[in-house]
């Protein structure tokens, strides 16, 4: 049985973007498509409070004289979105169910067995980036699927010109997938992802490395140029072993090996402008401290201006 892509859907403009992005990803890989809504009741001591007129009991329980869920369109969001991504892509199955509980619980669960979750995310007004609420940030924190979050009224790399149906010009250079790669620990789930985006796109894959001086060079100790050339060489070499057998195993990627001096984020954050998707990891944790997103990944959800998906690595 072929996995889904999920898609996390509350009728806000940007969980309609994620919908959209969410059929065309299942164009490129020939899935099926489930918008998943969740409807989160009120606490039972709010509902039972005398101070709550009528209407206001009904908007938030979502319940009314003959106890069906109609919290703001409860049944229209969901069923008017499937029947226009049928319009919008024929070819894709698109399927719905509403589920009740936690919001970030339960598309977690939802997602278990998915291919990956798609999530919407406000984009912050006046600024590049996303603002990611506190069920984004819960689900990408904690699934060990991956997690695409997109925005609405920005527009991939390889839409930003359409035929008048909403559909990218066939003469339309897609944008690369940009990868954020720390070499020291690279993991397989995320190079993979990286390279298959990329090839299912047709699209060259930018992979993005940055490296800094140890860190007793913080404390007053200028780096001499011909150290800065010696370090930044033995990373390139690196680099490039780490990517070997990637670019072997996908022979028809172009692969576009970025390996600079500064901050990976601010990297990341400026290749995002061209980008038709940005890929970054997140360390699986089991301990008790919990799960956490690590420096890079929490800033590039904040401020790329691209698609971004968050995978879940060992």
């Amino acid at each position: 049985m072929p996995r889904t892509i999920i898609v996390g859907l509350d009728g806000s403009p940007e969980s309609r973007a994620a919908a959209d992005w969410a059929a065309r990803e299942a164009e490129l890989r020939g899935l099926p498509v489930k918008l998943v809504q969740v409807w989160e009741p009120i606490p039972e001591p709010m509902a039972q409070a005398p101070l709550l007129g009528s209407e206001t009991h009904q908007r938030w329980t979502g319940r009314g004289e003959t106890d069906v869920p109609r919290a703001e369109g409860w049944g229209r969001i969901p069923h008017e979105a499937a029947e226009g991504l049928r319009l919008r892509h024929p070819g894709v199955e698109v399927t719905t169910e509403r589920l009740t509980g936690s919001p970030a619980e339960t598309l977690i669960e939802a997602a278990e067995d998915a291919e990956l979750l798609v999530l919407g995310s406000r984009g912050l007004s006046g600024l590049g980036g996303f603002l990611v609420g506190s069920v984004g940030h819960a689900v990408v924190a904690h699934t060990e699927r991956p997690v695409v979050l997109v925005r609405a009224g920005e527009q991939a790399a390889d839409e930003k010109e359409t035929d008048g149906a909403g559909t990218p010009s066939a003469g339309t250079a897609a944008g690369p997938v940009v990868l954020g790669l720390d070499i020291a620990r690279p993991d397989e789930a995320l190079l993979e992802f990286a390279f298959d985006a990329a090839a299912r796109r047709n699209v060259p894959l930018h992979v993005v490395h940055a490296w800094n001086p140890p860190p007793y060079y913080a404390y007053g100790m200028a780096l001499e140029p011909a150290v800065e050339r010696e370090m930044a060489k033995g990373d390139v070499v690196v680099l490039s072993e780490v990517l070997r057998p990637w670019r072997e195993k996908h022979p028809g990627v172009k692969v576009v090996e970025l390996s600079h001096y500064g901050s990976p984020s601010l990297l990341l954050i400026d290749a995002s402008h061209e980008a038709s998707l940005v890929v970054v990891g997140r360390r699986i944790r089991r301990s008790a401290v919990g799960a956490h997103l690590g420096i890079v990944t929490q800033a590039v959800l904040h401020h790329a201006v691209a698609p971004v998906a968050v995978v879940a690595h060992a």
